[in-house]
């Protein structure tokens, strides 16, 4: 059976690791998963679920398996785009909202719900050859991946990289409300005990500070045919 490669993508908030890592999937016919959303699923069912990251962690350890197990997230294709699913509910939109933003963070550093996801996630990568984008993809769900990318950029520019995106969407928040998102996220996916945000010893650095969509995809094409023969 042919190696499955397993190309990882992890950086901080807003700074286009699901752009990067979908255009990568794209040119090489690579399955891609975004890992982000499924944490932003999660937080979407505590949101309605009325249950937040303090009250959940204090209940017993079978009861938090059992919440858990009543979540069912999954990709489905809808009309040709690969969209998340919770209980059976494209929630592609709602998660992208100011709640699900302000709650991801903390929702994401659960012990129990993070182990639930990277076994979720490592399952992926027995169906074919795939780019999975996070936070702790390089370090955690896959330590051993064929190439790990570790992307950044400024406060400035990741902030208006999501103002953009929340008013394509049609989702309202200032400015200062997106950079203030950004600086907690920042902070709590740095300092959180269990698989905290951090670039992984042989992880490649990407700053897209100054880079085009089109050039960073460039820069890691280059890296993937230089390293194992593919070219898009």
């Amino acid at each position: 059976m042919q190696k499955k490669i397993i190309i990882a993508v992890d950086g901080y908030s807003s700074c286009g690791k699901s752009t990067l890592a979908r255009d990568v999937a794209h040119r090489l016919g690579f399955s891609y998963i975004d890992s982000g959303a499924m944490y932003r699923a999660a937080a979407y069912f505590f949101l309605k679920n009325n249950l937040d990251a303090v009250s959940f962690q204090s209940k017993p350890e079978a009861e938090q398996e059992k919440i858990l197990a009543s979540m069912q997230i999954e990709f489905k294709r809808t009309n040709g785009e690969r969209e998340i699913f919770l209980n059976g509910e494209n929630v592609e939109k709602e998660i992208r909202g100011k709640d699900v933003s302000e709650l991801v963070s903390d929702t994401s550093a659960i012990p129990s719900l993070r182990k639930r996801m990277v076994t979720k996630q490592r399952k992926f990568a027995e169906e074919k050859h795939i780019v999975m984008d996070g936070r702790d993809i390089g370090t955690t769900v896959f330590p051993h991946a064929d190439l790990k990318i570790f992307m950044t950029a400024s406060l400035e520019v990741r902030a208006q990289r999501r103002f953009d995106e929340l008013i394509s969407k049609g989702i309202k928040m200032t400015m200062d409300e997106v950079k203030q998102n950004i600086k907690s996220r920042d902070s709590i996916d740095t300092t959180r005990k269990v698989s905290p945000l951090k670039k992984a010893d042989d992880a490649i650095m990407l700053d897209n500070t100054s880079l085009t969509r089109e050039q960073q995809l460039d820069f890691v094409l280059k890296i993937i045919a230089e390293k194992f023969g593919i070219t898009a």
